[in-house]
């Protein structure tokens, strides 16, 4: 990997550029964090039983891959859109381009459905006895408040939040530490695999979901026009976001293994919370649940800051209507874009169990990162005027590879949402390209009447 060292201005954008280096690692780290790892470790456990940490380790790999051809990408052409941008220019076709940032566009809000779902889960119940789906599209409408109120207030947040997610992993890290140490738990867990599945097919089919836990890095991209020194700050915050989460997500496997059996973890919507009271430390529930729920909300404001955002750029590109790309005067915020991806947000938390959202986040996910690994490549005979991150070769050809890898390994239920979801994006790619049309023969037709009023 190369990295530029000569520092060039930053393009126009009418984003604010608030961003500084700390700040998109700690966007990048709080979002790979909250991405799932309070709510999904029991999900995981069904699939590789004690295994918890091999699929999370397979999983970093995998996302290092696709993240290399991101940091290139990005550097290369730092426009908000993210992999559609990139779609575009490697494959000139404006239908690709469209569904490549609708599969984006659908993952993020398919994303935050599901993590406000999580929110108002077992977490929530250890405070309030409240109905999950009024209770999530009420945390949802909050979430948009905040974002709309602007980036830097929204990622001020984010690092308050960050700091106390990561305060929640490590205690369950430390408390399971301490449980150890006084002769609890059964370290031998970590290597139990579930009875009947050959080891490395349960790993790979638990990679599946484990990248879920890691997927949070893509959001960034479509900040890059509000980061400051973009071709700098991008790589180094990215590569160090996704380090840090996976040694804190390997040691967080290692001691819920530890803690507790593969069948006690798989049977909670709240497993943290379960390996914390297994431990017998007294840090009460609680305080742990607060944690939780300030992790996945956290979780659910950088999705859907990255939802509006991907909404904006796609906006800007026309591939969308251009309403979506309105901006507050003062705050400088796409408000347009920030209400329409909350209702979508909205509606798909009334359909789904966590477990299948998270996996439909995943499909539409790897066609974004197959088609960001192959415009890696075909995009090497496009030069740009400014320095940028190169990645190795190999790099992003071992990422399509990974891409068609877990794309073997989703079930049928999973692709039934996915195309339903892909089919409403072509239909709305169609109904945008008519009403293009429709506007420009209004135009010609109005210009033609005031020529012969004229004359």
């Amino acid at each position: 990997m190369t990295r530029p060292d000569v520092p060039t201005a930053p393009e126009s954008t009418a984003l604010r550029r608030a961003i500084t280096g700390p700040l998109l690692f700690a966007f990048i780290l709080g979002d790979v964090l909250g991405a799932g790892i309070y709510a999904l470790m029991g999900v995981l456990s069904e699939k590789v039983g004690g295994m918890l940490w091999a699929p999370l380790v397979l999983a970093l790999l995998l996302a290092l891959l696709t993240a290399g051809s991101y940091a290139e990408l990005v550097t290369k052409y730092p426009r908000a859109g993210g992999a559609a941008v990139f779609a575009e220019r490697a494959f000139r076709s404006p239908l690709v381009s469209f569904l490549i940032g609708f599969c984006m566009l659908a993952a993020g809000v398919t994303s935050a459905a599901g993590l406000a779902i999580a929110f108002a889960g077992d977490y929530l119940g250890t405070f309030f006895d409240l109905p999950t789906i009024p209770v999530a599209i009420v945390f949802l409408a909050i979430v948009a408040a905040l974002n709309a109120r602007g980036i830097r207030e929204s990622l001020g947040a984010n690092l308050v939040m960050t700091a106390i997610e990561l305060s929640g992993l490590v205690i369950v890290i430390a408390v399971v530490a301490i449980f150890l140490g006084g002769g609890g738990g059964d370290v031998s867990r970590v290597a139990q695999a579930p009875e009947g599945t050959p080891v490395a097919l349960a790993v790979l089919s638990g990679a599946v979901i484990a990248y879920y836990s890691f997927v949070g890095f893509e959001t960034s991209a479509n900040m890059i026009e509000e980061v400051r020194e973009p071709r700098r700050t991008y790589p180094r915050a990215l590569f160090a976001a996704l380090f840090t989460a996976g040694a804190v997500y390997l040691l967080v496997g290692l001691a819920s293994s530890i803690a507790l059996p593969a069948d006690e973890l798989q049977n909670s919507s709240g497993p943290l919370l379960d390996v914390v009271e297994a431990s017998g430390v007294s840090v009460p529930s609680w305080l742990f649940s607060l944690i939780a729920l300030v992790a996945v909300a956290n979780g659910a404001l950088l999705t859907m800051i990255m939802a509006s955002r991907l909404t904006f750029g796609m906006a800007e590109q026309r591939l969308l209507p251009a309403a979506l790309g309105r901006v507050l005067p003062r705050r400088k915020t796409p408000w347009v874009a920030i209400i329409t991806t909350t209702l979508a947000a909205m509606l798909l938390t009334l359909i789904g169990d966590l477990a299948t959202l998270a996996e439909t986040v995943v499909l539409l996910l790897l066609f974004v990162f197959l088609s960001a690994n192959v415009s890696v490549l075909v995009l090497r005979r496009d030069r740009v005027e400014h320095d940028h991150f190169r990645i190795w070769t190999p790099i992003p050809v071992l990422g399509i590879a990974s891409c068609i890898l877990l794309l073997t390994q989703q079930r049928p239920i999973v692709w039934l949402y996915g195309a339903a979801l892909l089919a409403l994006g072509v239909l709305l790619h169609l109904l945008a390209r008519w009403s293009r049309a429709r506007s420009r023969k209004t135009i010609t037709t109005r210009q033609k009447e005031a020529d012969h009023a004229e004359r």
